[in-house]
């Protein structure tokens, strides 16, 4: 194996890994296919080992390339990150920030204040990547987090901003049409909005409703964005932040004595990004706009 690994060879890979052909990769990274074949066979020279194999569906990657992905997405990360550091320049309010957060937090509430942001700082690039998937603040996956629980890493920065009230909702027409349900055991005869996949935030949610799960739901979707929308769509009763139940169309809470689950709210980013003017800008304008949604 060489010493050194070019970065526009792992570049190529994890293109070729995600789009699992030569043509898929070549358009996404704006590069020819056999310019694509040449760092594939490059790498695979470099490390002594074959990366793909071919199939009738296109390329599959070997355990050796499964194993090299979390290194050169690592490395993707890093790079992204110096990209953007690189767009800074001193007091200035310019340059790239990337912002990740929950898809409900991302759409219902970030979208107007990086809106806002904008128009008083148009040098700003603002990049937000939606996930319910933790993004690793120390690794630069991202540079400031919107997140649930506190973080832990003693390298962060992190600001509480308060408690999100999440409840049981469901709109108006249907609770009229089904009946609205007293106890936890009633929700079994309603239609329910639900998860597809349980993760361990989703279990503590289901310690609270009393043990109903997966089964228990006529309607499953790990996006919380769509669980929001069959609620608003009046398909069932499922879980809703408070807050946004009061919008249009405005969505009932039912038991609300029996069912409420506080979600911490706090804003992280590394401690390095704390001089940099356009990081410091836009976490002090997620703090105050999510301070807003969160006493509304």
């Amino acid at each position: 194996m060489t010493s050194t690994l070019p970065w526009e060879l792992l570049h190529t890979f994890l293109g070729v890994l995600r789009e699992g052909s030569l043509s898929g990769a070549a358009r996404v990274l704006g590069l020819t296919q056999p310019t694509v074949g040449r760092h594939v066979a490059a790498l695979e020279q470099a490390l002594g080992q074959p990366l793909f194999t071919r199939s009738p569906t296109g390329l599959l990657a070997t355990d050796a390339a499964l194993a090299l992905r979390g290194h050169a997405e690592q490395m993707e990360a890093a790079a992204a990150a110096l990209q953007r550091a690189a767009t800074a320049r001193g007091d200035e309010v310019c340059g790239t920030v990337r912002v990740t957060a929950s898809e409900v937090i991302g759409v219902e509430v970030l979208a107007g204040v990086l809106a806002g942001l904008r128009e008083r700082h148009p040098g700003l690039v603002l990049e937000l990547a939606l996930s319910n998937q933790l993004q690793d603040l120390l690794r630069r996956e991202a540079d400031i987090a919107v997140r649930m629980t506190a973080p832990e890493q003693g390298q962060l920065v992190a600001r509480r901003i308060g408690s999100i009230e999440l409840g049981l909702h469901a709109r108006p027409d249907y609770l009229d049409r089904h009946g609205r349900p007293a106890t936890l055991a009633e929700l079994r005869g309603h239609a329910l909005i639900g998860f597809d996949t349980p993760t361990p935030f989703i279990r503590m949610g289901v310690k609270r409703l009393g043990g109903l799960g997966r089964d228990s739901f006529a309607l499953r979707s790990d996006s919380d964005l769509a669980q929001l929308a069959l609620l608003r769509a009046g398909a069932g009763i499922g879980i809703c932040q408070a807050v946004l139940a009061r919008r249009e169309p405005v969505l009932e809470r039912v038991l609300a004595a029996q069912f409420c689950w506080p979600l911490e709210t706090w804003i992280a980013m590394h401690e390095d990004l704390r001089q940099n003017t356009a990081c410091r800008v836009v976490f002090e304008a997620l703090v105050e706009g999510l301070s807003r949604h969160v006493g509304a």
